[in-house]
């Protein structure tokens, strides 16, 4: 794949040093829709629209978009039900929401979390929420308690007129409930985990009191002071994780029995759909092997090891476990194991029923099965290293196919029954494109097409491509040429790269992703090669792991 583009050659304008570091998600992101949001269970969405200046929720229906708004919800009629709780509340803002169900919004305010009902116009508590007094907060599904980490123990607020319930007490002092554990890596994003009745739930506890502290300098301070971290150098101390489980019904908590030894890595943490097991997948500190377990969850004892994985570099789980939801005994597991990451179809038994995807390409994003459990829809880069596009895949014939027709990168979300997709793209030649996508791959409606906002600027001449290593391999690159560039001269080049996992520089995506600092360099002289060498992401196992050591 080879394209260059030239964009704004008639024009002089040129960035400034705010420009380049700031504009790009800022002034110059090509506008979609604001907000949007898939209405639960319906072929409606929702996003937030400016009228007269003055801001309001609309939502539309599929295919009945051009014929007007299904309904809309303004702040006078959020606040009219508001006050109907207490007379003396109001908001200011259209607040920030998300839909709870078919017919509720819930939003945050005043230290409470409400819904909205949209065709009764009601309003009412759900439970108490306050950010301002929460370092880490997680809901349960159905929005009717929040536990919340403050002052290093866990808490869980569920009913409006009593006092929230602390259900650690020895946090402190080296010891972490509810956060994030192993320096966020293996998938780990959190460290609350409601069940999926919102009756239990699983936490995180750290010990890190062992591990050597090490300062990071804050250098805005003058003169500049220290703040201490604890980090687990290699070689030395880590720290120790648990999991415990509380149970909001009886008031007790159990931890699960994981084992020796203590500096393993408890990741990917999660819940069975009927509430009664937790599974694990352990990796051991050289992270070349895992184990996925599973646990009773009221007693914490271990039932069985379902599989392991190994590697002579290393492992990476980075997702739990997908449960069908037409069969619960049985799950969908990401895996590196033939050297790309692919969707795998398990039992709870821990036996390997089928592959589901397979390829010299990788799956990036699995959005979920239809309710029959017939057809599985991801994103994958099986067209282009450089794309994203939305595939299905017959769950019974494993027959694959793209559901998204445009070159670039696609980002994606499913309606309730994945009958709908709402699709938002772009590529080099295209700013932004949102659109509606049928089951089928095909286009229900054009939602938002964006200007190019740099038109009066003078960009540079932009080139992505190929070129192959010593031993053969193919590495992608980006290259901006100074403007008013000449073949005959010599430029100073700036060479920025990482090649390292967990990033991908080079993509088909608009101006190189809108970082505007390279463009700025070429229109004060400079040539910028960009290079996604080996240890980069979406090329598979042995290109990401060619760095270990």
């Amino acid at each position: 794949m080879l394209f260059s583009v030239f964009i704004g050659n008639a024009q002089d304008k040129k960035l400034t040093i705010t420009d380049a570091v700031r504009g790009g998600y800022t002034t110059f992101y090509p506008k979609g829709l604001d907000q949007f949001q898939w209405v639960p269970n319906s072929n409606q969405f929702s996003q937030v629209v400016t009228e007269n200046g003055v801001r309001k929720i609309l939502i539309q229906e599929v295919d009945k978009t051009q014929n007007g708004a299904t309904k809309t919800i303004s702040l006078e009629e959020i606040n009219t039900a508001y006050k109907k709780l207490n007379d003396t509340l109001s908001l200011k803002n259209l607040p920030g929401f998300s839909w709870l169900d078919k017919n509720n919004i819930k939003f945050a305010s005043n230290g409470q979390l409400l819904s909205y009902h949209v065709g009764d116009k009601t309003c009412k508590v759900l439970c108490k929420y306050n950010p301002a007094e929460m370092e880490y907060a997680e809901f349960n599904p159905n929005s009717t308690a929040v536990a919340y980490v403050k002052e290093e123990n866990i808490y869980i607020s569920k009913d409006p007129n009593a006092e929230d319930i602390k259900i650690t007490v020895d946090g402190g002092k080296g010891i972490v409930y509810g956060q994030a554990v192993h320096r966020s890596e293996f998938g780990i994003h959190n460290g609350l985990f409601w069940s999926e009745s919102g009756q239990k739930l699983a936490y995180y506890r750290m010990d890190e009191k062992m591990v050597t502290q090490y300062p990071l300098y804050n250098l805005k301070d003058r003169p500049a002071t220290g703040n201490q971290i604890r980090y687990p150098v290699a070689g030395d101390k880590s720290h120790h994780v648990h999991v415990a489980v509380y149970n909001t019904l009886t008031d007790k908590t159990v931890f699960i029995k994981t084992g020796e030894p203590l500096d393993q890595y408890l990741t990917n943490v999660t819940w069975s759909p009927d509430d009664k097991i937790i599974y694990i997948a352990i990796v051991n500190r050289a992270q070349n092997h895992m184990w996925l377990r599973s646990y009773n969850a009221e007693t914490g004892d271990f039932i069985k090891t379902l599989f392991d994985e190994h590697n002579e570099k290393y492992v990476e789980p980075e997702h739990g476990l997908f449960f069908l939801k037409n069969d619960p005994t049985k799950f969908i597991w990401f895996s590196e194991r033939d050297g790309y990451d692919h969707l795998y179809l398990f039992g709870t038994d821990g036996v390997l029923i089928k592959q589901l995807t397979k390829g010299k390409w990788v799956v990036t994003d699995y959005l979920g099965t239809d309710a029959k459990g017939e057809m599985l829809y991801m994103v994958a880069t099986a067209e282009s290293p450089l794309e994203r596009h939305l595939y299905c895949v017959n769950m019974k014939n494993g027959k694959m196919q793209r559901l998204s027709k445009d070159e670039g990168v696609h980002n994606f979300k499913a309606n309730s029954d994945f009958s709908l997709f709402y699709d938002d793209y772009n590529n080099a030649n295209t700013p932004r494109k949102v659109q509606i996508l049928n089951n089928e791959g095909g286009v229900k409606e054009v939602l938002a097409t964006a200007d190019n906002t740099l038109k009066e600027y003078k960009m540079a001449e932009t080139t992505t491509g190929s070129l192959k290593a010593n031993d053969g391999t193919q590495l992608y690159y980006r290259l901006y040429k100074p403007i008013n560039f000449d073949p005959n001269k010599k430029y100073p080049v700036v060479v920025y790269l990482y090649n390292g996992p967990h990033l991908q520089l080079v993509t088909n995506n608009w101006m190189g992703g809108l970082n505007l600092w390279y463009h700025y360099m070429a229109q004060n002289g400079y040539a910028v090669f960009i290079l996604d060498g080996r240890g980069s992401s979406n090329r598979g196992l042995n290109f990401e792991n060619a760095v270990h050591g």
